[in-house]
This record gives structure tokens, sequence and C-alpha cells, in this order.
């Protein structure tokens, strides 16, 4: 894969009226991109400018994408952007194995005050489901039946409607329906 199309697998989503150029010419731009992901993908976690982190998080998603595909297309695109052997393993086989049920977001970035000497807004930015996350991630989202709270809601006013699933009720629901039967037992 040459750079021509490297710059276009990395400016695939990037808007046509332009985007944060972070002031750096395209193959910096590139560079540093290749940089900060296979720190990421060694550390899994960086600490870096926002506006970094918010540019590499796009393309980290991405890269854990072509992990996840596993095709040989995939891997040498991976290998343009990853600048180490063991760092390209590591997201085709341990990154790809954590993230296969998820579907998306696999990086997370958190907000981290400001640098000390030039005032600049910092962010945390590190992989989710990982062990010591500074933030537990929500679970990967599992498909949920439409009408089954509504159908719950009429079995309630009538209950003739037959229920097919057990509903699933936000936790404060479930919290108000036990207090409303506890008082009917008081009652």
């Amino acid at each position: 894969m040459n750079s021509s199309s490297m710059e276009k697998f990395l400016s695939r989503t990037m808007p046509a009226n332009g985007y944060n150029k972070l002031g750096r010419t395209p193959e910096s731009r590139m560079n540093l991109v290749k940089k900060l992901l296979t720190e990421l993908v060694e550390k899994e976690r960086i600490t870096t400018t926002f506006f970094k982190a918010c540019f590499v998080q796009r393309y980290g998603d991405k890269l854990i994408t072509l992990g996840k595909e596993g095709t040989r297309e995939a891997w040498l695109k991976a290998n343009d952007i990853v600048r180490t052997d063991r760092e390209l393993h590591k997201v085709f086989t341990t990154l790809a194995m954590r993230y296969k049920d998820r579907k998306g977001g696999y990086i997370r970035l958190l907000r981290a005050g400001t640098r000390k000497g030039d005032n600049a807004h910092m962010a945390i930015i590190e992989f989710v489901d990982r062990e010591g996350e500074l933030r537990p991630a929500r679970p990967a989202i599992m498909e949920i039946p439409r009408f089954s709270v509504m159908r719950w809601v009429k079995h309630q006013i009538d209950p003739s409607v037959e229920l097919k699933t057990p509903p699933l009720l936000p936790p404060l629901v479930k919290e108000y329906l036990k207090q409303q039967q506890s008082l009917e037992k008081l009652n």
C-alpha cells in the first residue's frame, strides 16, 4: 500500500469542508497518527492533547475493525498503520478477540485538564474492556425486543395480554414497582 492509498484510508471519514489539520503537513499528520496508534496499541492508554486524541480515536476504531476482519487485505492496511510487528500481531489476536462482540466504541477519550506549561487541553485515550481502565465500560449493546416494555405495561393493565419475553425494564422502574408492591402489602 503506497502513501496515497494510506492517505485515502486515513481521510475516508473526514468532511469535505475540512478538518483539524493539527498544524501539520499531510505526511507529518500521517506519521503522527501512526506513531500515536502504535503507542496506544502497545501501552493501551496514552495521554496526549485533546485534539490529537480526537484525531487518533477515529483511526483506532478503524484499526480494531481491520483486526476483527482478519483478512490479508486488512493485514496489509494495518501493516501500513502500525509500525512494529509485535503491535500488529496484538491487533489481530489479543484486541480482535477482546472486541469480537463489540460493534464499535473500542476506544475511550477522557479529558484530563490542562498542561502546565502551555495550558493545552489534555486527554487520556484508552481501550475499553481491559484491566485497569479508568472508568468501567458499558457492556456491548444487546438487541432488545422492541415492544417488550409496552407489552408488559399492557399486561399490567389487562392481565389477559400474554407476555412472550420477560420485560427489560430500567432499574428505576423496577425499584418503583417494588415500592408500590410493598405499599400494597401494607394496606
